[in-house]
């Protein structure tokens, strides 16, 4: 320790890591970080009752940028867990609170096939752009390469190939030949094949984007992933979907869940602990039935 600079006098008293400490329990804060008593005050980190330090810096980034935005009467900012691990962990920690340190793991996340981390400024750099985070040129760069992507994966569901064009390239590689024609899509499933190589069969002067997907490895990985896994990740976006419908039946703040006596006893004290901002949040609090739901669906309509 000495070793580092201004440190040469230093006395280590007693070593500081894997102190005990205690913690807020995290149902008392809303899914800005906000604490739901004080207006103004941001808890993240340890004292919501996480451990490790990703989980601590995403917790500070959330609460940091929602205290600039309550200071410029701006609207606030809520990662929902479709949209980041950060969103799956907050959402967690809000609804569920904690009983031991919490640590973020990939089999918290329901949706971790759309939470990849090649993806993840696909996801999440038009909020960084947004909050000036991102410097404005490297932000049209991706949204030139989100149009490419998009063009691309059209490209390879539409163009069809004859088998004549296609089966002397899969003898090539000792794979099965085809009878009819097929599209670059259906090529690019087969495991043995990348959409690289698919590309080989197309004449680049023909087709222009072939050669813009070539000279941007980034582009052509995204084509890849989604060309190849399209059923799996079309069946989460549908998911994720007719969850954002109950995400926007808001609930508002000062409902008295305790005048409904058709929700059950164990529903409403834990919808009066943590007050969850919309259906779908409540849908996801441990003790909350399905007909609970539905009783609130119908009270939130009249």
């Amino acid at each position: 320790m000495r070793l580092i600079p201004g440190l040469k006098n230093a006395k280590m008293v007693r070593p500081g890591y894997a102190v005990e400490y205690d913690y807020f329990p995290p149902y008392q804060v809303d899914l800005t970080l906000e604490t739901k008593l004080i207006q103004g005050l941001y808890f993240a980190g340890q004292i919501n009752g996480t451990s490790g330090y990703e989980e601590a810096a995403g917790q500070g980034l959330i609460a940091g940028i929602n205290a600039a935005l309550k200071i410029q009467k701006k609207k606030e900012f809520i990662l929902k867990r479709s949209d980041a691990y950060i969103g799956v962990l907050i959402d967690d920690l809000v609804r569920k609170s904690t009983d031991e340190p919490y640590r973020m793991f990939t089999s918290r996340a329901e949706h971790r096939l759309l939470l990849r981390q090649d993806n993840a400024d696909r996801r999440l750099m038009k909020f960084g752009y947004e909050f000036g985070l991102i410097e404005k040129e490297l932000y049209e760069e991706l949204l030139e390469r989100e149009k490419l992507i998009e063009e691309s994966k059209k490209f390879f569901e539409k163009t069809r190939l004859k088998p004549s064009v296609i089966n002397p390239f899969l003898e090539k590689k000792n794979l099965s030949t085809v009878n009819g024609g097929e599209t670059l899509g259906k090529l690019a499933k087969r495991p043995e094949l990348s959409a690289k190589d698919v590309l080989e069969l197309l004449d680049a002067e023909e087709h222009p984007i072939v050669n813009a997907l070539l000279s941007d490895p980034r582009a052509l990985g995204q084509v890849e992933i989604e060309v190849k896994y399209d059923g799996y990740i079309m069946r989460q976006n549908e998911m994720v979907k007719k969850l954002d419908k109950l995400e926007n039946i808001e609930i508002p703040q000062n409902f008295q869940f305790n005048a409904f006596k058709s929700i059950s006893t164990e529903g409403r004290e834990k919808l009066s602990r943590i007050k969850p901002r919309s259906l779908g949040q409540a849908s996801r609090i441990s003790g909350v039935s399905p007909s609970d739901i539905s009783v609130l669906l119908i009270h939130l309509k009249n």
